[in-house]
């Protein structure tokens, strides 16, 4: 009786034992379910800002498609500052060679990193967009972090919302016709025509508004400086000829010349105006006297930042920021030799140009792929970059380092701009999110080096918005014959500044116009002029 009574009872413990495991994991399991639905269904607060609910290590990978960018994160105290804070640390992956082969190559292996920065008119964004290999902001948004909706302009991104009602990137550098009338005369443009300070006085400062005085100007300088430290003088520089074309060549000088984008609402044909085709002319002949030198037809960026450095250039038909490193270097040596902008090319009637300002597209388009390892928390770094806070810790860094508040403004220690100069940790080394209107706040004097190339510029700046992205992309019909234009205009512009008389430019011009129209310009004129008007009535809408 014993031993059954021991029997019973141990059978009686095991039972217990196992309903109490079988509730356990019953419970268990429900309590997961109950802990996913709870994830799933997380409220979260659209007052506050996300990313302060989690600031645990995570890094993320971030593609910018520009190979020239050398920044690493980490390696300064901004960055350093920035991840401590949100716990975000960016491995920046850049291009080793060429960009559209490079992202192209992403695209199609359907691999790509979290984050990916690229210029806003590159084809790549609507293949993106198409593909869909990029996630929407605005549903992101509303699922993991609503506060970005409080910090993002609505102008922006009903600009960047396409067809299906939702926007997936966000612009740095961007400037609504609001942002003109709220900031006045402080936009600078970055087009700039730009001579060798001590050689322009050397030779007069002469007037090179004109074909006549531009072309006399180039032989002075020539023939007073024929060389700069043992190699020969370049009295020209342009930016670098393209496979469709040169920059500085193109809608540059056309702004220049305030040749109109449009008359009565219908897009103007800049590339056959009566001014833009005798500047080409002067071109031509500035070559045919012996003032272009070999370099500007095969030089690329290294190339031409390198002999900006040494001052080769007697003047400049070029970007000022795209200069801005080297412009240093020289200040730095002698100050006499520095690049300041002046009266360049001008039309007949010597208007003022119409320089193209920061506009409402943008510089560059960041957006999140579809392989983003951790949603919520990208989304909420996003919103902290786009964020007041996090554009002023990108633009001063952390207080007590490398910035303080001086005579009641936060503002950089000098020490930091006299040890790092125009690129630095704080301020433009991370650029991919900048808004530059809301920088004003917080940016240094610009040193004489950098105003002697950015003042000029203003009050003659202008938003351009509506002409933003009228060429068409992608494999659309007007997308390949405007591929296809671009690409004859890039081997039609060298041989118009190469030919031997008037009359040959003449028939190659002609040449290429009769060409572009068999191509089916047509189409293209149409799809630009249906774009243009689009993007007018976004603009007008509040």
């Amino acid at each position: 009786m014993v031993l059954i009574r021991k029997i019973i009872s141990l059978s009686l413990i095991l039972s217990l034992m196992l309903a109490v495991v079988g509730c356990a994991s019953k419970e268990g399991e429900e309590g997961s379910k109950t802990n996913k639905k709870t994830e799933e269904e997380v409220v979260v607060d659209p007052n506050t800002p996300g990313w302060k609910s989690d600031t645990e290590p995570i890094t993320f990978d971030w593609y910018l498609n520009f190979s020239w960018f050398q920044k690493k994160w980490g390696n300064d105290p901004t960055s350093k500052y920035i991840t401590k804070k949100t716990g975000v640390n960016l491995n920046l992956m850049v291009p080793a060679g060429n960009e559209n082969e490079k992202i192209n190559t992403m695209i199609a292996s359907g691999q790509l990193p979290d984050f990916i920065t690229l210029n806003v008119s590159d084809d790549a964004v609507k293949k993106l967009i198409e593909g869909e290999m990029v996630l929407p902001l605005n549903k992101l948004a509303e699922q993991y972090d609503p506060y970005f909706f409080k910090v993002v302009d609505p102008m922006k991104t009903a600009w960047n919302t396409e067809p299906d009602g939702n926007f997936y990137g966000y612009p740095n550098a961007s400037s609504s016709p609001d942002d003109y009338k709220k900031y006045g005369l402080q936009f600078k443009s970055n087009q700039t025509f730009l001579v060798r300070k001590d050689m322009y006085e050397a030779i007069g400062k002469p007037d090179m508004r004109t074909p006549e005085g531009f072309l006399n100007a180039l032989k002075l300088a020539k023939e007073k400086f024929p060389e700069i430290d043992g190699q020969p003088l370049i009295p020209l520089g342009l930016h670098e000829f393209t496979d469709t074309g040169n920059y500085s060549l193109e809608s540059f000088l056309q702004n220049f010349l305030a040749i109109p984008q449009q008359k009565d609402g219908k897009i103007y044909d800049r590339q056959s105006d009566p001014e833009y085709i005798r500047w080409l002319k002067t071109f031509r002949q500035a070559n045919s006297e012996g003032l272009l030198a070999k370099d500007i037809f095969i030089d690329k960026r290294p190339q031409m930042e390198e002999k900006v450095a040494q001052g080769r250039y007697f003047a400049m038909l070029f970007q000022a920021a795209d200069m801005s490193t080297q412009q240093s270097i020289i200040y730095q040596k002698d100050p006499s030799r520095i690049y300041i902008a002046i009266d360049g090319p001008g039309n007949s009637n010597l208007d003022q140009p119409t320089l193209s300002g920061p506009s409402i597209g943008g510089w560059t388009i960041t957006m999140i792929s579809k392989d983003v390892k951790d949603k919520k928390r990208a989304m909420e770094f996003m919103t902290y970059l786009i964020s007041e806070e996090g554009q002023k810790d990108f633009a001063l860094g952390e207080k007590g380092v490398t910035y303080d508040t001086i005579d009641g403004k936060d503002q950089l220690l000098q020490k930091v701009i006299d040890e790092t100069e125009y690129d630095y940790g704080a301020q433009f080394a991370f650029w991919m999110m900048v808004d530059t209107n809301l920088w004003t706040k917080w940016a240094p004097p610009s040193k004489e080096q950098y105003s002697v190339l950015e003042d000029w510029t203003k009050g003659k700046s202008y938003n351009f918005s509506e002409f933003e992205g009228l060429n068409p992309k992608g494999t659309s019909e007007e997308g390949i014959i405007s591929t296809k234009i671009r690409q004859l205009w890039g081997k039609t512009l060298p041989k118009l500044i190469l030919a031997k008389s008037d009359q040959e430019l003449d028939q190659l011009l002609q040449k290429f116009l009769d060409d572009r129209n068999k191509l089916g310009n047509d189409k293209v004129v149409a799809y630009q002029q249906k774009k243009y008007e689009e993007n007018v009535a976004k603009l007008n809408q509040k």
